[in-house]
């Protein structure tokens, strides 16, 4: 346990960090500076993130202590909270970084850095989560909990930005990277691939929770590639086929008519590649549409409990698939927009910058 002057001495420090300004990265810069990866841009990369790291995490601590409705005191919220003080000491207090050795072993905290962040979402989710039910339990859930969603917004965007810059400086040590690909970003890469690659992650769950899956079709040029970062793309495509998969075999699972297929639709424009997820799933009421970008609103008749044992992925129910999936569409200038028929089903517009040059939205 730190002492109250180490405290407080941190609390400080957060606090001058906290007000520098942060520096936007594209993705363009981050291919065309990982192209070569020299130990003196290995060094000079490290240097940077020692100076910008800091200044990110200290902002999300700063606002995780002054959330509306108390929620900066549920358990959950102070667990994530704790994590990032634990993160900021970790990165401000490391030696200055003057040499490869130094690089090395910077670059070996920050991953450990990363790590203890991977289960901030549903630990953020759940501190929300109780807080709701203990609104709920008193009085309807206020309107401004469009501040917790705003808030939860840009919290969360922020998090994809610092595991991007992290995430890229560690993969820039990988001594035999596949062709194409620098760091985390495929030069070369097939939305097709991907596409069916979520396609498959997403289908086996609706097998493992319904006992069988609709099919997927899925039209367009394997052949056709871009640059753009693996990982998002298929995080957002298995969010948006598990969502049609559940509506398609819930609608049609008592039913004798043959099960419609969910198509994936992928369009080479020249500002944006465009990648339409279609079913016939029966649709969202137009007045349930503005809700469905708000975190933890659910389609999901009964949500898992996130206190619960919870393994593994599940069809739906925590209600941050579809707002988190936006937020790292638009992290490289892209955007994700749904269209529902009611009655028939809904199509999931997934627009993804070919332009490279669109900085991070910072928040």
């Amino acid at each position: 346990m730190a002492s109250e002057p180490v405290a407080r001495a941190v609390a400080e420090e957060v606090v001058r960090w906290g007000s520098m300004k942060q520096t936007g990265v594209s993705l363009r810069y981050m291919m065309e500076f990982g192209s070569r990866p020299t130990e003196r841009n290995l060094l000079l990369s490290a240097q940077f993130l020692q100076k910008e790291l800091p200044i990110r995490i200290a902002r999300r601590a700063l606002e995780l202590e002054s959330l509306p409705f108390g929620l900066s005191n549920k358990p959950a919220v102070l667990k994530v909270r704790d994590w990032y003080l634990d993160s900021f000491r970790d990165i401000r207090y490391f030696p200055e970084v003057r040499n490869r050795s130094d690089e090395l072993a910077f670059t070996q905290m920050i991953k450990m850095v990363k790590v203890r962040h991977n289960n901030v979402v549903p630990t953020m989710a759940l501190g929300v989560q109780q807080l709701k039910k203990q609104l709920c339990s008193t009085r309807k859930v206020p309107f401004g909990f469009d501040e917790i969603h705003e808030f939860l917004d840009r919290f969360y965007l922020s998090r994809i930005g610092i595991r991007m810059l992290i995430g890229q400086h560690v993969a820039l040590h990988d001594p035999e990277p596949e062709p194409g690909v620098i760091g985390l970003i495929n030069t070369r890469l097939s939305p097709v691939q991907v596409a069916q690659a979520a396609s498959e992650d997403a289908r086996s769950i609706c097998l493992r929770e319904y006992g069988s899956a609709p099919d997927i079709n899925i039209y367009g040029d394997p052949n056709f590639t871009f640059p753009y970062v693996t990982s998002h793309l298929h995080l957002m495509l298995f969010e948006l086929v598990k969502n049609s998969l559940r509506a398609v075999q819930e609608r049609y699972m008592n039913s004798d008519k043959d099960v419609p297929p969910v198509r994936i639709i992928v369009a080479d424009g020249e500002e944006d590649v465009t990648i339409k997820v279609s079913d016939e799933g029966g649709g969202i009421p137009r007045s349930g549409l503005p809700k469905i970008f708000t975190h933890l609103y659910s389609t999901a008749k009964n949500p898992p409990d996130l206190d619960g044992p919870n393994q593994g992925s599940t069809m739906a129910g925590y209600g941050f698939g579809l707002p988190i999936s936006r937020l790292y569409a638009r992290y490289f200038g892209g955007d994700l927009q749904i269209i529902s028929m009611e009655g028939y089903g809904t199509d999931a517009y997934l627009h993804l910058s070919r332009l490279g040059d669109s900085e991070e939205p910072l928040p």
